[in-house]
């Protein structure tokens, strides 16, 4: 039982960071359609530029906030420079766009930093205030770190002016215009909130895979697969998915898989929802007419 209760504890403090990056999915799926698939990568620079700042000598905390704004700025300049002159262009388009950052991201970042494995700080102690063999202190603060996160986003969209916006203008961008939203800003700062969050999500996960270009790869995966159980269209249910998906990781990796096989369990879970319920636990089914 208590390595149950371990497995299980350890399982939503992993979840914490998938529901961060399956939110940050969400995002940009509702802004356009598509998943982008260099969150991970733009998450990983975003790890490089905090690390860069604390070995320069910038207090952790400094350089955590520093560089979630250099990151709101960043997903905000992509959306600018990039993908608003191609807005109506063909999906195809988008997807080759996505990959060629992916690749940018990646690339730069080892040109820069080297492809060699680094120690990324833990702002949190070691050991908790109280004796407890069933989670660690980082996964504590993960947890709390991420809750506390998802709660000032979700009181930004509920109650400020500019999240319910930024709202209005992925859920319906035409009636949008009509009440005078410039949609395209909204879409912007829709990037740089997906920005930020994502470089969240990989500051806290840095310290338990270490820091290289490629860390964020199979991660990505599990927030992608978190916003597909959760639904592609429901900004909650893409969190819960993420929790989900953590508990469930490692529970079928203890009892039933083991660790080799916990990409393909990703994979695999993908595959289920998108054939037995492609919109997802909390999603909401679209009706097309023809």
């Amino acid at each position: 039982m208590e390595y149950f209760l371990q497995q299980t504890l350890s399982g939503l403090a992993t979840g914490a960071i998938y529901a961060s990056l399956a939110l940050a999915v969400v995002m940009i799926y509702q802004a356009i359609d598509h998943f982008n698939f260099a969150q991970g990568e733009m998450a990983m620079f975003s790890c490089f530029i905090a690390w860069q700042l604390i070995h320069w000598g910038f207090p952790y905390w400094i350089a955590f906030f520093f560089c979630i704004a250099i990151s709101f700025a960043g997903g905000v300049a992509i959306e600018r420079i990039v993908f608003a002159p191609i807005r109506n262009a063909p999906i195809l388009s988008h997807i080759v766009v996505f990959i060629a950052l992916f690749q940018i991201f990646n690339a730069t970042a080892g040109y820069l930093w080297e492809f060699t494995i680094r120690v990324f700080p833990s702002p949190f102690p070691e050991t908790l205030p109280f004796e407890s063999k069933l989670i660690g202190m980082h996964e504590v603060g993960v947890f709390g770190i991420t809750l506390a996160m998802l709660l000032l986003i979700y009181l930004f969209f509920k109650y400020t002016n500019v999240g319910l916006a930024m709202r209005a203008a992925a859920a319906s961008p035409d009636s949008a215009r009509l009440v005078g939203i410039n949609v395209g800003w909204m879409l912007s700062l829709g990037w740089g909130l997906a920005a930020a969050i994502g470089a969240v999500a990989g500051m806290m996960i840095a310290p338990i895979v270490y820091l290289e270009p490629n860390m964020m790869l199979f991660i990505l995966l599990y927030g992608f697969a978190g916003a597909v159980v959760g639904g592609l269209t429901s900004p909650l249910g893409a969190v819960l998915g993420g929790f989900l998906m953590g508990v469930l990781e490692n529970l079928a990796g203890a009892y039933i898989i083991g660790s080799e096989l916990k990409l393909t369990f990703a994979l695999v879970v993908i595959v289920l929802i998108l054939i037995f319920k492609p919109a997802g636990l909390l999603g909401r089914v679209v009706v097309q007419r023809v």
